[in-house]
């Protein structure tokens, strides 16, 4: 990290000494503590941040796991460093994808052998992960996999476990949704029955959110709020905290929808089970719904389907592809003058540390038309901290931005018409040669994927080596995917697309209308850090050839932000980069100028980093 700047490590002895004791108590040798709460979110409410609690490791992914004498935190790529500086010497880093590295099921597999029992909050854990790890176990000789009821972190966390969100919604426009709920309800019925289903249970957040055309405030940057929902093809519940609910909300879902308390739906679930044990068709759910919802029904009653409701909300109508293009106009504004106000008070000699610059850049957002707020804490790391690939800077111990350091910056916003992420990394001085070189292949990688062009059933897994490809022929690479889906005021990472050398992301192709990152890097521990972030939509292509029929696809980019001219060297860039490079940055001048009419710097500053390369 940046000279002068610490990590405030938390000392977890005694909460580790607390939790073993539960562990005896209930008879639990290894216990498992996810990241996820009971919707499987990547981003959690304060309430449920248990495995930081344990560990004093924060960031957003990993699992741990604790037995009578050890106690091991698994992560991936992104939080190594984090992780290393955060976790003290109670624990063990598992540091995920690393030659010779157990995953967190392994090493719990390992400590369970010899019949010793394995436990875990059954809300926390997906049906599909419960039944693979309980196979496993009987395998591996341990004995039982343990579905808790009760969680034992909550039980050592006490009173001073934050509250439970109880914040009311808001209801999402079709001026902004595009389409009705009841639409909605129609198009998952009909998927429904194409599954020979008797009902659907819908548990991830921004799903229910989608569907009902609601947003709330339960987790962070994320507008969604904590719910469950069945649909059937007569009946449609919302499971919530009836106190979120307002006169104007019951009005807006009428009869179709039937509200009922968020912890009615497993006696629901089960009476339904019952309900419907000699039908022919089968409770349907999707590999997210937690295995406390599904332990009750007969396993043979259940069907796992891929989640319709995911497919659909990730597939935006035209009203949200319009959206999601103004608001990244108008977010791409608001960077643009930030970026040009830190040159200006950098050049000056004035003082900004990373949280205090951040804090001017929401100033800048919360000008914007139908701004809410932030889409994820912003990233604003300088100099080394910027190879913490996640880094979040806190006021007491973040490095201050300095013109003769790299400066890498991944922000977003929530506007109501639509979610933004970007990331640019920038300097103010006079970069060296090595730092220009790293940036302009970070620069290739992303302009190959931007131009790209691919057959319809392509997915993002194919299109991750165009990313990388310079990267590699240089010996270099980095640790994290290359994109990820975006929601329309929804989560920021949104799936089930990504572009990643991930399986999964070969499961499911790109369509038009699909949001998705593209966002390369590479990361010199100790040094710097290089991010190149842009949100782009799936467009259909004209192609001169039509091989097989098939229509072919590329990208339309939104994000509005120039690249960096200092670190950017034009001798490395082909004939078409640089056009690919100008175009874009006439874009981004064309689509943006009107917002500096009375800012003669900043527009200024916005000619000068889009003048042609």
């Amino acid at each position: 990290m940046s000279v002068g700047t610490t990590v405030s490590r938390t000392d977890t002895t005694l909460r580790l000494a607390d939790l073993r004791k539960l562990m005896a108590v209930h008879n639990i040798d290894v216990y498992i503590v996810p990241s996820e709460d009971a919707h499987q979110s990547e981003y959690i409410a304060p309430v449920d941040a248990r495995r930081a609690f344990i560990s004093g490791f924060t960031g957003s992914a990993g699992c741990a796991v604790i037995t009578p004498t050890k106690a091991s935190l698994s992560t991936d790529g992104r939080y190594f460093l984090q992780a290393e500086q955060e976790l003290d010497t109670n624990w063990e880093l598992l540091k995920q994808g690393l030659p010779d590295v157990p995953t967190w099921q392994e090493w719990a597999l390992r400590e369970a052998e010899g019949g010793k029992n394995v436990g875990v909050d059954a809300s926390l854990i997906s049906a599909a992960q419960a039944k693979s790890l309980a196979g496993k176990l009987k395998n591996r000789k341990g004995g039982e996999l343990i579905g808790m009821d009760l969680n034992l972190i909550d039980s050592v966390w006490g009173e001073k476990q934050p509250e439970r969100p109880k914040e009311a919604l808001r209801i999402l426009g079709l001026e902004f949704a595009g389409k009705s709920f009841a639409d909605k309800l129609v198009e998952i019925r009909k998927d429904i029955e194409k599954n020979k289903g008797c009902g659907l249970i819908v548990s991830m957040l921004d799903e229910i959110a989608w569907l009902f055309n609601l947003r709330g405030n339960d987790i962070p940057y994320n507008p969604v709020f904590f719910s469950y929902a069945f649909i059937t093809p007569t009946e449609a519940i919302l499971y919530i905290d009836e106190a979120k609910i307002t006169e104007k909300i019951r009005e807006s879902l009428g009869e179709t929808v039937t509200i009922k308390p968020y912890n009615a739906i497993f006696d629901d679930i089960k009476a339904f089970g019952e309900a419907t044990a000699t039908s022919d068709k089968k409770l349907l759910v999707t590999s997210s719904v937690s295995w406390a919802l599904t332990k009750s029904v007969d396993e043979n009653k259940i069907s796992t389907i891929k989640a319709p409701i995911e497919a659909s909300k990730a597939v935006k109508n035209e009203t949200e592809v319009e959206g999601m293009r103004k608001a990244h106009i108008r977010d791409g504004a608001a960077q643009i003058q930030y970026f040009a106000w830190l040159e200006k008070v950098l050049l000056k000699g004035d003082i900004y540390d990373e949280v205090s610059a951040a804090d001017k850049l929401e100033e800048f957002r919360k000008e914007k038309e139908h701004f809410v707020g932030l889409s994820f804490p912003t990233i604003s790391s300088a100099g080394s901290n910027g190879a913490i690939i996640h880094y979040q800077p806190e006021k007491s111990t973040c490095a201050r931005v300095e013109k003769d350091k790299i400066y890498l910056c991944d922000s977003g916003a929530q506007f109501l018409d639509g979610t933004t992420d970007s990331t640019r990394t920038l300097h103010y001085g006079t970069p060296t040669e090595e730092e220009k070189r790293s940036y302009t292949l970070v620069l290739k990688g992303h302009i190959a994927v931007a131009r790209s062009v691919f057959p319809k059933g392509s997915s993002g897994f194919i299109l991750d080596i165009l990313a990388r490809q310079y990267l590699w022929r240089a010996g270099l690479d980095y640790r994290h995917g290359t994109g990820h889906g975006v929601g329309s005021f929804l989560n920021v990472h949104e799936g089930p697309i990504g572009i990643g050398t991930r399986m999964q992301y070969n499961e499911v192709p790109l369509e038009v209308g699909m949001f998705i990152s593209n966002e390369p890097g590479y990361y010199e521990d100790g040094k710097y850090g290089i991010r190149i972030e842009n949100v782009v939509l799936v467009v259909e292509k004209e192609t001169p050839n039509n091989f097989g029929d098939k229509k072919y696809y590329g990208f339309e980019t939104v994000t509005m932000v120039p690249m960096c001219k200092r670190l950017t060297d034009p001798s490395m860039l082909d004939e078409d980069e640089k056009k690919w490079l100008n175009e874009y940055h006439s874009e981004v001048y064309e689509k943006t100028k009107s917002f500096f009419k009375a800012d003669d710097y900043t527009l200024e500053w916005l000619k000068r980093e889009t003048s042609p390369v």
